[in-house]
């Protein structure tokens, strides 16, 4: 009898083994066919834009479609960059960031220090339905209330205002489960030391969880950098290199747009995308870094 139960515990295992390597099988399968198509767009990506990555494409404005048309008939490179777009996205994220940095900060900062007051939780529920708005609906917000009325005109602030927008809600959840996350004994230390409340905000809780703060941070602007549909509403675009804040500017994702109507300007398309995409991609491995320290 006992032989008997040796070999039905021996079957047991076998089987288990067998679907744990079927399971195990099956999860790097789709894992695969998931990430697939990523893979598949980095790397036409990288092979079609690769080509035009020079000193002139950081340094130069964009070209005009006749002179795109004649270097892709002789079978010549595009002449010109992209240094519009490069310093528009620059500009109108850094305007966007000083707006909405310290706004979020403060919301999220006031939702953790009120987190059982009424009001507190309606506030909560409009950052995250404004979370799930669609970006061309803040990007028509931005129109209404800066370009009919501040700037009479598509501007570098009005695309700043949008993207500020987009911002804020991200940087405001990321402060709040970033406070929870600290102990409470800390701040009951310093109301015991007898230190001001914004004190105990700007000494200790913002320091103790700077890194979380940094990592929504960098979150916040990743999504924004790479947005299109708010800064047609609001920003327009500019062949030009614009520091005027009341003015038209140039992103790299409306010089993609705009090269995209152009069939002579195929080349600047995948090479801008791909700057973008690096851009991106070094802004989400940078928090992920600072994700894995604190942790």
């Amino acid at each position: 009898m006992p032989v008997v139960k040796h070999i039905s515990g021996e079957g047991a295992l076998k089987r288990r083994v067998v679907k744990n390597r079927l399971f195990a099988g099956s999860v790097i399968f789709f894992s695969m066919l998931t990430i697939s198509p990523i893979l598949l767009i980095v790397y036409k990506l990288v092979a079609k834009g690769y080509r035009q990555i020079n000193i002139d494409f950081f340094t130069k404005k964009a070209p005009d479609t006749y002179e795109a048309m004649v270097a892709v008939g002789a079978g010549e490179l595009i002449p010109g960059g992209i240094l519009n777009g490069i310093v528009g996205t620059l500009y109108m994220v850094f305007i966007a960031s000083l707006i909405a940095i310290p706004v979020g900060l403060l919301i999220g900062i006031f939702l953790y220090d009120q987190k059982s007051k009424r009001y507190a939780g309606v506030v909560r529920d409009i950052v995250d339905i404004l979370q799930g708005v669609p970006s061309i609906v803040l990007g028509l917000i931005a129109y209404f209330w800066v370009v009919k009325n501040i700037t009479n005109g598509f501007s570098a602030l009005a695309g700043s205002t949008a993207l500020a927008i987009m911002m804020m809600p991200l940087i405001i959840r990321s402060t709040e489960e970033t406070l929870k996350m600290i102990p409470e004994s800390i701040r009951e230390a310093g109301f015991a030391l007898g230190v001001p409340y914004h004190k105990i905000i700007l000494r200790v809780l913002i320091p103790s969880g700077f890194s979380g703060l940094l990592t929504g941070i960098l979150l916040a602007i990743s999504r924004i950098i790479g947005e299109t549909a708010p800064l047609m509403l609001t920003a327009l675009g500019s062949m030009e290199v614009n520091f005027q804040i009341d003015k038209p500017t140039s992103a790299i994702p409306l010089l993609i747009w705009e090269f995209y109507n152009d069939p002579n300007m195929v080349d600047l398309i995948w090479s801008s995308s791909l700057l973008l995409m690096m851009m991106v991609l070094l802004l989400n491995l940078l928090s992920r870094q600072i994700i894995a320290r604190r942790t």
